[in-house]
């Protein structure tokens, strides 16, 4: 299949399973916001609104509405989901709640500052949409304070512990990477393409989930060891659009080096698709879920492998994404009912018939679909 079917697979999916099962079901028409916690049919099984999945969704249709087409339907629901969270996210510090009631009263409070940084992204999307500017202000502040909370964890109460090692989290790489592309700062681009070395391990050709700064403790523990092909997945397209700004051949090919070592370490041999978690070591894992096949990891994986392919224009690129787009479609997409199932067993059976709750929501299948089909069509 050449990049020109792809591009066009992936739009039609997007346009005719994804986003209309989102918009038939999600849009909360009362309250304002979204529900996230979806059976396989739609049908609504906890009503709180949890805030980085609404983030995020304000973000996918702002996205479809500056790019794609200027639907009033589309932009009307990230109205209601922007003035949601502008109106019921921050607590009196500043800081994000986890989750909110369907009215928007707080529901529960996470010690991280990722429910923030999707709340900025949101509105930085929006802002484009709407032509509200305030909406962008909003967003660079958060941004600020959400670099602070991620220098000093103990800001949102979770402070760092002497015992344990200074870590760099993959996690903050990508989110500042993210919401500096999504600024245009250059500046935050290029620090955060300098940050992704320590992650780097060049005889395995992985990034770590956790870098241990230490490297005589780097393997110390599970969590140094943890390697997670999602996050190389992931990191790895943000990273050759940052390179795109702020070029370095040097580090894309180090990048490029990364993301065909997550594919050739995380694909199962024997059953197909791509692992949840490993350890660098082979060693026992913590996580139970860990040979679990997860929605996020392969559609990261098609949105990776279509921006390695046009930065690159090698074939070992659409080799690899006739594989992975061959099991992912016939394991995840619901022809009944429409969008993916989440969660998979290792075999590729599905664990969930729920199409959506805390952590799935309206971002990762629609975003892949998009920026791939994107990519392919560049």
């Amino acid at each position: 299949m050449n990049p020109a079917r792809y591009a066009e697979k992936y739009r039609r999916h997007l346009f005719e399973s994804v986003i209309p099962f989102w918009m038939r079901h999600s849009v909360d028409r009362e309250y304002g916001g979204f529900f996230t916690c979806l059976e396989r049919d739609g049908t609504v099984y906890d009503t709180r609104k949890y805030v980085w999945l609404n983030g995020r969704q304000v973000w996918t249709l702002s996205k479809l509405y500056n790019e794609v087409e200027q639907n009033q339907e589309w932009l009307s629901a990230a109205r209601a989901g922007a003035e949601f969270l502008k109106e019921h996210v921050f607590d009196w510090a500043g800081r994000s709640w986890f989750s909110l009631t369907r009215e928007g009263k707080p529901a529960a409070y996470q010690r991280k500052p990722y429910g923030a940084a999707f709340v900025t992204m949101g509105f930085l999307e929006y802002a484009k949409a709407s032509g509200d500017t305030a909406y962008a202000e909003t967003a660079r502040a958060l941004f600020k304070r959400m670099r602070q909370w991620i220098a000093d964890p103990g800001l949102l109460g979770r402070p760092s512990l002497a015992a344990l090692p200074p870590t760099s989290l993959l996690a903050d790489v990508y989110v500042v990477l993210a919401l500096g592309l999504e600024m245009g700062d250059d500046s935050v681009v290029a620090e955060m393409l300098s940050a992704i070395d320590v992650h780097y391990e060049p005889q395995r050709r992985l990034f770590f989930e956790n870098a241990v700064l230490d490297p005589a403790r780097r393997t110390e523990y599970p969590e140094g060891r943890l390697i997670c092909p999602g996050s190389i997945f992931e990191i790895s397209w943000l990273l050759l659009k940052g390179l795109e700004r702020c070029p370095d051949d040097a580090k894309k090919k180090m990048v490029l080096n990364a993301l065909e070592g997550g594919l050739e370490f995380g694909w199962d041999k024997e059953y197909g698709g791509f692992y949840y978690f490993l350890d660098i070591e082979g060693r026992p894992m913590l996580q139970l879920e860990s040979p679990m096949k997860l929605w996020w990891v392969h559609a990261e994986a098609i949105c990776a492998l279509a921006h390695a392919y046009t930065a690159s224009r090698e074939q070992r690129w659409l080799r690899w994404l006739e594989v992975v787009d061959e099991w992912t479609f016939d394991h995840f997409p619901d022809a009944e009912y429409g969008e993916w199932f989440g969660y998979l067993d290792r075999r590729g059976t599905p664990t969930h018939t729920l199409k959506g709750n805390n952590y799935k929501g309206c971002f990762h299948v629609p975003r892949a679909m998009l920026l791939s089909a994107q990519a392919m069509e560049g």
